[in-house]
This record gives C-alpha cells, sequence and structure tokens, in this order.
C-alpha cells in the first residue's frame, strides 16, 4: 500500500533523487521547495519529463513559514525534512538566516508533525559538521591524506557533539529537536548524520558539494581553489547508497524510531579532497588542472569518516557503490549534461 510521502527541499539534489526512487515505485509525494537554489527548478522539470504534471504535487513554500508547512504536512505518513541552508561559509557571513532556516525550519517541521495528530514518519538529513573539529581526536599525516589514529573504524555516534560554526550549531539544534520529539511526543523519528553526499543532479559549488564541484568545474573550464593544504580527509557516500538507507528506515521503523545513524561512505569509501581525489580528476580530464590556493576555511575538519556500523548491524545497510565507481558515474553525468550548466 502505498504512502503519503512530504519530502522539503524535495527538488534539491538529494531530495530529487528521492522523489524519483519514490514516485518510481507508486508513492503519493508532496514536494514543499521555496526554489532559492540554481538547479531546483532544473530538478523539477527533469521529474515533471519523468513522470507527468500530474504525478505529484508542489507546495511553494519555507520551512520557515510555519502555518504552511503545518498545511501542507496534514495529510503525510512520512515526512523527509532535506531542507535548509547548506553550506558553512554561508553561515558564517549570516548566521540569522542559517538559523532561521535550519534550526527554525527544522522545529516547524516537526511542529507540523506534531500538529497532524497522524504521528508521521520523520526523517531529518542532520550532518557530520555536528561532531566540530574533533580536537580531542589524534590524527596523523601521511603523504597525501590526514588519518585519524586511533577511531579505525570512523567517528563513532557515541563521538561527543561540538556544535563548531553557525551552521553545526543550527543544523546540532535540529538534530537534538528530532532526537527528543520521539521521546517527548513519541513522533518516530530518525536523524541521519550524513557525510560528504554526491551523486546526479547535484549542482555543486565552491561552498558545498565539493565532489560536484571540482568535476563541474574541471569538465567545465572553470577555475577551482583549494583551501587549506588539500590533504583532508572526508568519506562520501553516492546518492543512491543514501536514499536506500532513508527506505529500510521506514521499513524498519520500529527499530530506528529515536535513533541517531551515521551516513557515510566509512573508511573503505575515503579520500583527500585534492592530493588525491586532483590525480585522479585530471587522469579523467586527460590533461593537468590550474588550480588556486586558499588558506584554510572556519570549521574545516582536517579528517571526518563516518563509523557505519550502527546502521548496518540495526537497518541492514551500508554502502555498494565505492568510490572510484561513484566518481567516474557523476563524471558520465556530468559531461553528458553539460547543457545544465
Amino acid at each position: 500500500m502505498s504512502k503519503q510521502y512530504l519530502v522539503t527541499g524535495g527538488a534539491g539534489f538529494i531530495g530529487s533523487n528521492y522523489v524519483h526512487r519514490l514516485l518510481a515505485r507508486g508513492e503519493k509525494v508532496t514536494i514543499y521547495d521555496n526554489f532559492s537554489r540554481g538547479g531546483a527548478p532544473r530538478n523539477l522539470e527533469w521529474l515533471k519529463a519523468e513522470f507527468g504534471e500530474k504525478a505529484f504535487e508542489v507546495v511553494v513554500g519555507d520551512v520557515r513559514d510555519a502555518v504552511r508547512i503545518t498545511e501542507a504536512a496534514q495529510q503525510s505518513d512520512v515526512i523527509v525534512h532535506l531542507a535548509g541552508q547548506v553550506a558553512v561559509t554561508t553561515s558564517v557571513t549570516n548566521p540569522r538566516d542559517d538559523f532561521e532556516s535550519n534550526a527554525l525550519g527544522t522545529f516547524n517541521v516537526l511542529e507540523a508533525a506534531r500538529a497532524s495528530g497522524r504521528k508521521p514518519i520523520v526523517m531529518y538529513a542532520s550532518t557530520n559538521k555536528v561532531y566540530g573539529g574533533m580536537e580531542d581526536v589524534e590524527l596523523f599525516e601521511e603523504p597525501t591524506r590526514w588519518r585519524y589514529k586511533d577511531l579505525v573504524g570512523g567517528c563513532p555516534e557515541t563521538q561527543p557533539l561540538d556544535f563548531h560554526s553557525p551552521y553545526g550549531c543550527s543544523k546540532g539544534t535540529g538534530d537534538q529537536y528530532v532526537r527528543d520529539y520521539a521521546r517527548m511526543y513519541d513522533l518516530p523519528t530518525v536523524v541521519f548524520r550524513q557525510s560528504c553526499i554526491y551523486g546526479p543532479r547535484q549542482f555543486g559549488i565552491e561552498d558545498q558539494g565539493w565532489v560536484a564541484w571540482f568535476i563541474i568545474a574541471a569538465v567545465m573550464g572553470k577555475p577551482m581553489t583549494i583551501y587549506g593544504d588539500g590533504k583532508q580527509v572526508r568519506d562520501i557516500l553516492h546518492v543512491n547508497d543514501l536514499i536506500q538507507a532513508y527506505d529500510l528506515a521506514v521499513e524498519k521503523i520500529d527499530v530506528a524510531k529515536g535513533q541517531v545513524y551515521n551516513l557515510g561512505g566509512g573508511p573503505s569509501n575515503v579520500m583527500s579532497i585534492w592530493a588525491e581525489f586532483g590525480p585522479k580528476l585530471e587522469k579523467m580530464i586527460g590533461s593537468s588542472l590550474n588550480v588556486s590556493r586558499g588558506d584554510w576555511r572556519p570549521g574545516d575538519q582536517r579528517v571526518f569518516y563516518a563509523d557505519v556500523s550502527k546502521a548496518k548491524q540495526e537497518l541492514g545497510w551500508e554502502p555498494k557503490i565505492n568510490v572510484d565507481e561513484g566518481v567516474n558515474m557523476l563524471f558520465d553525468w556530468v559531461n553528458k549534461n553539460k547543457s545544465l550548466f
């Protein structure tokens, strides 16, 4: 039996990919989006071309609008909350907008879910930034990357929270509200602390979506700047693997409700942002790339890769698409869709 899904930020990168999956299997979907990001109109047109304009509902709205999100959520069985401000750098220059979009916006979504009286599942896209700089965790330096000394399996969900940067604070506020609404109001909520997500329909920019941004810039001949030493390490997760975790959480909500899960590529899918990715990208392009260098940016972790063993144990989930396969897939998609950029 199909469910009624409300996807905030449903025309964004992750949202449009998940909406596509939901529609393909016959779910009822409402996209709730303010269309402030450049890729959103293009993603909406793609979904309309794939399924037709009448296959889903679109509500143009902002999660900061409590009345509008409450109206949109009234009949929802599942709310997938992906909307919000997405860049650390933007949060530093405009912390009020970041707070209202992420902290207040998430609170509004939770209250909308509670007001519906239906106890819908609420899934929240949090971030690894809630762990902050992890200054207490010892690192060591290798020729092309930094690495955790002792956290061999990566950062676990039990790592102390440290909301560094306005973005970390606003997303972390939402993270904890979502978790607490399961305790206080018996809402079946799930928090996903997501690492670097990449894949098709991602219109990456310098401040956010670095894997896509470097590929787009390389293919389109745009200037690139590498901040820090380029040996910062991230675990990257393909969007198809991410949305599989969303499905499993809905399927296993009796286990997942009230829980927090790290969702990333884990230690087997790590890459330094330029010392390792740069040569890979140059090989794919077939020529050397001229890049500028800049100082470290605020809140930029030298290392993050997630311990994803809890999601594997409780949800039966693990990444299936490895780094090389996923990067090649995205490179091919960008090359085939140059007109979008």
